[in-house]
């Protein structure tokens, strides 16, 4: 049995799909903000794998709420972590981008040097750490700007302003890889699969969509996908002040995952379809 800890969010529903056998529990079962709870919900299971795809992920927010953020982010890791490595069991815990500051060219390998921007990217690479101290068989998967027909993304936000504007400013200058949360579900599920026999494969791990694009490039992506006639025009990041800082590259290097689990990159204008028609039907 694989023990999941998040019900509602992204990933956590394509999860349900793809493992419906899977114990989930969400945040009225297990409070994360509750390490110990976390830790005590893991012995009482006994699963033979973990997903960790909750966190705390309102990322403007956490510049106000550093204490959950780190909370959920890194203490709740922490604690399954320790709890899975007692009983040898793979931990899989999904991480971001924003634990790089994007100040490189090139696309940002698993083992590059980490600095985060903001308050939500220092919590979650509390996590990471915590997650590799505790010694067991893990994998710690990165990702980026994930989108899908649940919860809150860019895909949901970008169709509700076409609703009522025909022309929007949006970003230009901050690239990465939209990544359909369908695809890190699969990951997710192959990675805890494949540790149980091959725990040596432990370590960090990148995974974002193709092809690389700014946010400008993805917002007409989307507004294509839904015939939507709005004009895009570009701005740079210092147009957009918000609360956190962003990486303007948050660009992955998904060569090692691809090698260890043979899962390459998923295309996401693939996705980007199903998820635009499952939106517009539901408008």
């Amino acid at each position: 049995m694989i023990l999941v800890f998040g019900r509602t969010g992204q990933v956590a529903r394509e999860l349900a799909d793809l493992a419906p056998a899977a114990t989930f529990l969400g945040r009225s079962e297990v409070d994360v903000a509750h390490a110990g709870a976390c830790a005590e919900a893991i012995r009482a299971h006994r699963p033979a794998a973990i997903i960790n795809a909750t966190a705390y992920t309102a990322v403007d927010r956490a510049e106000d709420e550093a204490a959950l953020a780190h909370a959920v982010n890194g203490e709740a890791p922490a604690a399954m972590a320790r709890a899975a490595a007692e009983l040898g069991i793979p931990f899989v815990h999904i991480s971001t981008d924003y634990v790089f500051d994007g100040g490189e060219d090139a696309p940002f390998a698993p083992g590059d040097p980490t600095g985060p921007l903001n308050t939500y990217g220092q919590s979650k690479l509390a996590g990471e750490e915590a997650v590799r101290a505790a010694g067991g068989p893990h994998a710690i998967l990165r990702t980026s700007w994930v989108f899908s027909a649940h919860g809150a993304n860019f895909v949901r936000t970008m169709l509700r302003l076409s609703q009522t504007r025909d022309t929007l400013d949006i970003v230009e200058d901050q690239v990465g890889g939209p990544t359909p949360a369908s695809s890190v579900a699969e990951a997710c599920l192959v990675i805890a699969r494949r540790l149980d026999d091959a725990p040596e494969l432990s370590g960090t791990y990148h995974l974002s969509g193709a092809p690389d694009t700014s946010w400008k490039g993805f917002a007409e992506a989307i507004f294509a996908a839904a015939g939507r006639k709005v004009a895009v025009t570009a701005i740079p990041t210092a147009e957009y002040p918000t609360p956190a800082r962003r990486p303007l590259n948050s660009r992955l290097d998904c060569s090692t995952t691809a090698e260890a689990f043979g899962i390459g990159r998923p295309d996401w204008r693939r996705s980007l379809g199903e998820v635009t028609r499952v939106l517009t039907e539901t408008d």
